[in-house]
């Protein structure tokens, strides 16, 4: 045999063993992803949907199906997504309750919502004051009677990256975009269980809660803790008339590029510098000229919000151009799974025992579902 010939011989017999490799993981990833499947005891509806057959695609619970009449308390509502919600939600008969922090934003929150001006409240708070929010739960409930949703909105952009981020930085991210969500939940769930009349709480994270880029890692790191917190809560409020959704946006047209205006004196050493006014300025005027903002109508994001409480969803989202990236996030997870590695059925069994029912089988089975009913139509 040539040298040529034993080149080829070996260059084949290197794709052959590579293909047997893929062969063997791809083998061992349907496995295991079967297993799991097989594992959460998915209900009928899901196998139904599998094999396309979608005339008994699965109802979740919808406890706020029905919103007109009902009162919402919205963090944030005064300026952007915040208020987008207010207006989308007075749109369809309910009472708001908007929280605000400057009177400029406030004012111009009132003008927005001026023809449903009997059904909306404002109070001035900070989420991160815990005595605060407490009083304002009880104002909230003292001029509506009660409180059916929970909007956790507020949040701040503390687009500082890691490595250089300083402890200020990390403490107001987190403060605000964490630990104010907890807050409300702290402050609103009780008061939503005690009418029993249901109710929905929905958070406000981001699309960097489910994706990451190189900049903003202590946001990403504050919307990936929002992420987390709903998903538990949904799994713990499953058997309850009280829904959870999280909403990942992508850019939408607000300004929370300013949310240093907010930053409190007490946490202002940062590792970032902040645009100056003047610079914010002529990037303002610059986009201009550009034509409109690129980013979704904050009025649009908050009637996909409502959509989402209606039907009960966990994820909120509204970023179909980023359907790769949020594919590749989960691949990446389900290749990293070691290959051949041998797990005793007890400690499966304790697992699923730990992990309870799966809030992400329940989505994704109802996803499915109603997508291949589409298709069909």
């Amino acid at each position: 045999m040539s040298k040529a010939e034993q080149a080829r011989t070996r260059s084949d017999g290197a794709r052959t063993d590579l293909g047997a490799r893929g062969r063997a993981r791809r083998e061992f990833l349907e496995r295991t992803t079967l297993a799991a499947a097989a594992t959460a005891a998915l209900t009928p509806a899901a196998d139904a949907a599998v094999e396309g057959t979608t005339s008994k695609c699965r109802e979740l619970k919808t406890p706020l199906r029905e919103v007109a009449g009902k009162v919402a308390f919205i963090t944030g509502g005064d300026s952007g997504i915040g208020l987008g919600m207010a207006r989308a939600f007075t749109e369809a008969g309910m009472k708001v309750v908007i929280t605000y922090r400057t009177r400029r934003h406030l004012e111009s929150a009132m003008k927005a919502l001026a023809g449903a001006a009997s059904r909306v409240h404002a109070i001035s708070v900070d989420v991160t004051d815990r005595p605060g929010m407490e009083r304002a739960a009880r104002e909230a409930v003292q001029t509506f009677g009660k409180i059916h949703v929970l909007c956790n909105n507020a949040g701040v952009g503390v687009f500082a990256p890691l490595a250089t981020a300083t402890y200020d930085d990390w403490d107001w991210g987190m403060g605000v975009n964490v630990n104010g969500v907890f807050n409300g939940l702290r402050t609103f769930l009780p008061r939503i269980r005690s009418h029993g009349e249901g109710g929905h709480i929905v958070s406000t994270a981001s699309i960097a809660g489910l994706i990451v880029d190189d900049g903003p890692g202590i946001y990403s790191t504050s919307k990936f803790a929002v992420v987390g917190m709903m998903e538990a809560l949904r799994a713990e409020l499953a058997d309850t008339n009280i829904g959870v959704s999280v909403f990942c946006p992508g850019i939408v047209n607000t300004d929370i590029g300013d949310s240093q205006r907010d930053r409190p004196a007490a946490l202002a050493a940062s590792g970032v510098k902040p645009p100056s006014p003047k610079m914010l300025a002529r990037m303002r005027a610059a986009m201009r000229h550009l034509g409109p903002p690129p980013g979704m109508d904050p009025l649009e994001a908050g009637r996909l919000v409502l959509e989402g409480i209606r039907r009960n969803d966990l994820y909120i989202l509204n970023t179909p151009e980023l359907a790769t990236d949020l594919r590749e996030r989960g691949e990446a997870i389900l290749a990293s799974l070691p290959m051949g590695l041998k797990v005793p059925p007890a400690r499966t069994q304790l697992e699923r025992l730990i992990l309870g029912p799966s809030v992400y089988a329940e989505t994704l089975e109802r996803r499915r579902c109603e997508q291949a009913r589409r298709r069909k139509v």
